[in-house]
């Protein structure tokens, strides 16, 4: 049986050091920033300048356009060159550059559950609190995937807002978000979040270092790039059938892996390393 105050109490203790951690913070706040404000900016801003409709002529997207499935067409219908390919490029295409952010994230927090701490000689100390070994691996995997949700989430509003604030002399009206986008937020996001989390603490609780959990977790992002080239060479489309089929995946993928990491788990193992 779980004991769920010594959960909430590591959940807790991970929180109040994520939020000590200068390195940690600023990474947070600014691969959002980048992808999700001043990426979409930069579009906004050249498709309003002189000669714009000319430059946003693309045959390639035209194509791309053709041969979407008529549900994702459907909002874009009646609209001009330059609106189609804003919306092509910022309500589609950029899509699955959104799944980076739970992945970084998670990553990033993650990472210093146990290589951090190690890092830091405070490893020994938490293991031996009374929390089982089941507790403190599910404590840890928490205080990573709470704060990426709401980082993904704070970065779909701002997202949104950007789009149709700095869209609306283009468009005239509120055009974002497309349906896709909310089982992109609220479905696969969180599902790769839940598998991103469950990697990186398994892995940390085996690396020495804060960067080499780090760089081996983060090399998930591979999967994103994945999504976008298959999405831009026309291969997969993230319709709402797709968005859902990839979600279920995602999550039945981070529950065999959760389950896995928790099984193996063993704090032992873990005090031997840091005597070595």
């Amino acid at each position: 049986m779980l004991n769920f105050r010594n959960i909430k109490i590591i959940v807790w203790k991970d929180l109040l050091e994520v939020k000590q951690n200068k390195s940690v913070i600023i990474s947070l706040a600014m691969v959002p920033l980048i992808i999700m404000v001043i990426l979409p900016l930069v579009f906004l801003i050249l498709a309003n300048q002189p000669g714009a409709a000319q430059s946003f002529n693309d045959p390639d997207l035209a194509t791309f356009f053709a041969n979407l499935p008529a549900s994702m067409t459907a909002p874009m219908r009646g609209m001009n060159e330059i609106q189609l390919t804003l919306a092509l490029l910022l309500g589609y295409m950029f899509a699955p550059m959104f799944l980076i952010l739970p992945i970084m994230t998670s990553a990033s927090i993650a990472s210093e559950s146990f290589a951090g701490e190690r890092e830091r000689k405070t490893l020994e100390a938490l293991l031996y609190t009374p929390a089982s070994d089941a507790e403190l691996f599910l404590g840890k995997a928490l205080a990573a995937f709470i704060p990426s949700i709401l980082v993904s989430l704070l970065s779909f509003v701002l997202y949104t807002v950007v789009l149709n604030v700095g869209g609306f002399p283009l468009f005239g009206q509120i055009w974002f978000p497309f349906s896709p986008w909310y089982l992109l937020v609220f479905w696969i996001s969180p599902g790769l979040a839940a598998f991103a989390v469950g990697l990186t603490v398994l892995i940390s609780s085996k690396v020495q270092t804060f960067m080499g959990a780090y760089q081996t977790s983060s090399a998930m992002v591979v999967l994103v790039l994945g999504l976008v080239a298959g999405q831009a060479a026309g291969v997969l489309y993230l319709s709402n059938a797709v968005s859902f089929l990839i979600g279920f995946i995602v999550w039945l993928a981070a529950a065999i892996l959760i389950f896995f990491a928790i099984q193996q788990f063993n704090r032992k193992s873990l005090l031997v390393q840091q005597a070595n």
